[in-house]
């Protein structure tokens, strides 16, 4: 699913999006991946707007497809990057000294003079100070100053006659009007941008009137049999605006007038300067989403990721403010294309890749060059039939099969005629075999991504920080065409350093994490720490369980069946370490079953029939167990989903899910163990560490809930209309331990929560109801929302905000009102920016800015309460701090105390030794929003019972409620709007 959502998801908006948003948390001694099965889950690459992958400790590749064991070179996915360059410090012997508009301390009389401020209820906070807690370190952030133009510039609205809605046909026509002397003769070369669809900035006024007549003709048509007509569009330039600049210097320079001043304008109109040089189509460049750039480079050539892919790095680029300078942030992306050549080769390549890949999500949209004609099109989709079964009448030879077809007309006789057709038509259908079509080049693709892509996908993108740090600088601002100052920057004024910006920054100390009867365990420099002779802090009752084997093929790493000697002396190890952590443990062995799974077919993509088994070994069980112990097979996706829907949503029963190979592996067995008790323990109720005293002082002054929340969307290849699914967890005790979810589905594509009043009272009953908390509720309640895109912070005070107030208004009495203390805060992980130490000595061992680094000034916000914080140690690649954006706080909590209290919940997630990169309750949301997702996965693979999955026009409305409706009966909405009922409710059966 993609998120509105690593390690160098985030998320199609632009890049991979699709994001292997699951995964196991950094150094995550469960995960849902390890142990559990190897399903990456949210949407596929996440990278997008958010620049790479959700990877690290949020995600990456959780083992292979279905069938595969994850070293397997199946389809030859593993292994396929460059060289790696050893990781450490970027620059390290050069100057760094931090810009003076921060050393200054100008910033800090802003903030105290913005302190007396009347706010309204949907103004964002002032911030009421600065940090100063940690050791002060210098970082280089990857953000270079901006010149603002003088201006004015002058916006221009572009009008076509007749319309045309295709982006493609669009960046076409604007690529031909730029050659016409009408262009020329306004003296717009090299002094405009534009958008190639609807917005023109000038340096200059334009003449008006102004249009441009262009005879358009598609690209490459010149070497097609058939020459056509050329069609005739006209351009109309309409002035709208003169956009001042001035305004964004005052605001940059802090002046009180211009706090809520709105430069959004501005800043898209130098966006559009700035991408007008790597944008533009004859570069050789391709503009995927609207700022990532990839450019052919003999330096980065695109790196096979098989399945008829390859993967580019580029570069994405945008315009910040930041205290009283301009930047722009420049980081490297990557991007899926398709790998030119014969279709038809490509096509099977995607499909012997992986079990239950589908022709149509590969070849939707690809442009293609057909051999026997030279005309070009874009595919439609892929039929459902083939060239020996498909019929129709031709001209002078009646009735005949597509292969019949060719090889009567064309003489060419076809290699691969069981392939399906592809449609090229437009709103009728045009078949053609897929042998005759050549994928043309430079071409993104935009379908979700298999597992196996994933996988190799992160092999290309996580690269060590000083490596991406030196491609941003060299070939990144060479590219973008900030280092040659290329037109039309020149035209316009601006041009930009080419220096990463300095800034201040500072390490916070890890917080004292304990566990039962002893002091503060030890925690190393990665932010992490080990399980070895610990016991949990409140360790909880194992009893009335049960084992299921799950049987699908893989006898080399399967047990032999129920009686094998050597599954019970693997429970019996288990049991043992249970006890050993901390756990009551009960002297009767679990029940055990085994469940023997039919074969894949692909009459069933998502292995119904097999899960129909799964649910008839557990209900054969002599009593219904209050947890299973499933040993899955191998990592297939539709497996685990399936038996969690079942578990969860109809029989009411929790699961943990473990690989055979892994939990029968002597090497590491003990450790293995421990993980999974992390999750037993949790998952029946229990509390497996906790912060010292110290640092829950301020959480346990009085009441307080810790509050998670997010909203997951469907991605590519889903069938339209797809239910968004929000979560809201919160914590129910004084150690801030245990967080049961409130989930819902919603309308699709939706980023504010639509049930949140509902979702809020659930949470704040099971609260008040908690025992030890003595039926009374929280006077604070601190929420981190995750799942916001930065133009939507001010609707979270709009929308959300006041379904929370009603929530609380639900639990006030006539003799006492119930309104605690409201903070909220923005969780932002799709962003670009990146920090990178200036000293080894202030850097972990990869060149990452060591766990518990947080900035607060140089490229934060000018006017609000926001910073970055990055918590965790990083496993591969370049670290992504995490944006923490204050957009309400009525507790009034200070720069250090939030900063604190951020990085030590980040310590708290229970299915880790280590501390995680987003703060757990919005982690923990994160993870019930990925669990819900397993409950409509047939719609998430673009499989629906209800509708085909293309309509469009009058009956697009009817098909999302039919879909809606679908969706609500795997959810079993009737018996539980949160799709989890009964016992599991309120535990954390989603982690």
């Amino acid at each position: 699913m993609q998120r509105g959502r690593g390690q160098d998801r985030g998320g199609g908006r632009g890049g991979f999006r699709g994001g292997s948003r699951g995964g196991p948390p950094s150094g995550s001694t469960g995960g849902r991946g390890s142990p559990g099965p190897g399903y990456g889950g949210r949407g596929g690459y996440r990278g997008g707007d958010g620049g790479g992958f959700r990877g690290g400790d949020r995600g990456g590749y959780r083992g292979g497809g279905p069938g595969s064991s994850r070293g397997s070179d199946q389809s030859g996915f593993r292994g396929r990057g460059r060289g790696r360059e050893p990781a450490g410090v970027f620059a390290p012997g050069q100057p760094a000294n931090i810009d003076a508009r921060v050393t200054d301390k100008s910033q800090d009389a802003l903030v105290a003079s913005l302190r007396s401020l009347k706010l309204s209820d949907t103004d964002l906070p002032g911030r009421p100070d600065f940090g100063t807690k940690g050791t002060p370190i210098k970082l280089r952030a990857n953000f270079f100053p901006v010149r603002v133009p003088k201006g004015p510039l002058f916006e221009y609205d572009i009008a076509l006659q007749p319309a045309a809605s295709n982006k493609r046909l669009k960046r076409r026509i604007f690529q031909l009007a730029e050659e016409t002397s009408e262009w020329r003769n306004a003296g717009m070369t090299g002094k405009v941008a534009h958008d190639h669809s609807a917005k023109l900035i000038s340096c200059f006024k334009l003449p008006q009137p102004l249009e441009i007549k262009i005879a358009y003709t598609e690209e490459g048509e010149e070497t097609a049999e058939k020459k056509r007509a050329p069609k005739q569009y006209v351009m109309a330039i309409k002035f709208i605006q003169p956009i001042e600049t001035q305004a964004l210097v005052n605001y940059l320079e802090g002046q009180p007038q211009y706090r809520g001043y709105d430069i959004m304008p501005i800043i898209n109109a130098l966006n559009l300067v700035l991408s007008m040089h790597p944008g533009r189509v004859l570069g050789g460049g391709v503009m995927v989403g609207r700022n990532k750039f990839f450019h052919p480079s003999p330096t980065a050539p695109p790196v096979p990721l098989g399945g008829g892919l390859e993967a580019w790095r580029g570069f994405y680029s945008s315009v910040r403010p930041a205290w009283k300078q301009l930047m722009v942030n420049v980081n490297v992306c990557t991007t899926a294309f398709y790998t030119p050549g014969n279709l038809a080769e490509r096509l099977m390549e995607f499909l012997n890749a992986s079990h239950g890949a589908r022709p149509a999500a590969f070849v939707k949209g690809v442009r293609i060059r057909t051999t026997h004609l030279g005309y070009r099109k874009t595919v439609k989709t892929a039929a459902k039939v083939n060239a020996r079964q498909y019929k129709f009448k031709a001209e002078g030879m009646g009735e005949v099969t597509v292969e019949q077809y060719f090889a009567r007309k064309y003489n060419i006789k076809l290699k691969y005629p069981d392939l399906p057709l592809i449609d090229v038509g437009g709103q009728k259908t045009n078949y053609l075999p897929a042998e005759l079509c050549i994928i043309l080049e430079n071409q993104p693709f935009k379908g979700k991504l298999l597992d196996e892509h994933t996988a190799a996908m992160i092999t290309v993108a996580c690269q060590p920080p000083n490596v991406n740090a030196r491609e941003i600088v060299s070939r990144g601002i060479q590219e973008l065409g900030f280092a040659q100052t290329a037109s039309p920057l020149n035209a316009f004024g601006v041009s930009i350093g080419s220096e990463m910006t300095v800034v201040p920054g500072r390490i916070l100390p890890a917080p004292s994490v304990r566990y039962a009867g002893g002091g503060p365990i030890a925690v190393d420099d990665r932010a992490s720490w080990n399980l070895r002779g610990v016991r949990f802090t409140v360790g909880a009752r194992l009893e009335k369980w049960a084992v299921l084997l799950i049987q699908d093929g893989n006898r080399r790493d399967e047990f032999a069946g129920t009686n094998d000697p050597e599954l019970h002396n693997t429970l019996n190890g288990f049991m043992d370490m249970c006890k050993k952590s901390g756990m009551t443990v009960d002297n009767a062995k679990p029940m055990i079953a085994a469940a023997q799974l039919p074969p894949r077919t692909t009459d069933d993509p998502l292995r119904k029939r097999a899960i129909e088994k799964i649910r008839q070994a557990l209900t054969a069980l002599a009593s219904k167990p209050k947890i299973v112990l499933v040993i899955l097979s191998n990592g297939d996706r539709y497996i685990y989903s399936g038996l969690k829907h079942l578990c969860d949503v109809f029989l009411d029963v929790a699961t943990v899910c473990v690989h055979a190979a892994k939990i029968r592996k002597e090497r590491g067995q003990l450790q293995y163990f421990a993980n999974v008790a992390l999750k037993f323990n949790m998952k029946l109720g229990g509390v497996n560490h906790e912060l010292g005293d110290q640092n829950m002082a301020w959480l346990t002054k009085e009441p307080t809930m810790l509050v998670g929340m997010d909203v997951t969307h469907p991605g590519a290849g889903t069938v339209r209309g797809t239910p968004s699914i929000a979560a809201v967890v919160a914590s129910v005790d004084r150690r801030m331990a245990q967080y049961p979810a409130s989930l819902r589905l919603q309308e699709s594509r939706k980023e504010m929560i639509t049930d949140l009043q509902a979702m809020m009272e659930e949470r704040l009953k099971t609260f008040r109801d908690r025992p030890g908390n003595n039926k009374t509720l929280p006077t604070r309640i601190l929420v981190y929302r995750d799942g916001v895109s930065e133009g939507q912070f001010e609707t979270v005070l709009r929308e959300e905000m006041p379904l929370i107030k009603k929530a609380f208004a639900r639990f006030s009495t006539p003799q006492k009102r119930y309104n605690p203390k409201l903070t909220i805060v923005i969780c932002a992980k799709r962003h670009h920016t990146r920090f990178f130490p200036t000293e080894a000595a202030n850097a972990a061992g990869d060149g990452n800015p060591k766990p518990g680094t947080v900035v607060d000034r140089g490229v934060t916000a000018v006017y609000d309460y926001d910073f970055f914080l990055q918590a965790h140690g990083g496993l591969q690649g370049t670290t992504r701090p995490t944006h923490y954006y204050v957009v309400r706080d009525e507790i009034g909590i200070g720069a250090d105390q939030l900063q604190g209290l951020t990085n030590d919940v980040s310590y708290t997630f229970a299915r880790a030794t280590k501390a995680v990169s987003l703060v757990s309750p919005a982690y923990y949301a994160d993870l019930a929003c990925e669990r819900g997702r397993c409950y409509i996965l047939s719609l998430l693979q673009g499989i629906s019972d209800a509708t085909a999955t293309t309509t469009t026009g009058s009956g697009a409305d009817e098909q999302e409620k039919e879909v809606m409706e679908e969706a609500k009966k795997m959810w079993r909405f009737e018996k539980s709007p949160n799709g989890v009922g009964g016992a599991l409710k309120e535990t954390m059966f989603y982690i």
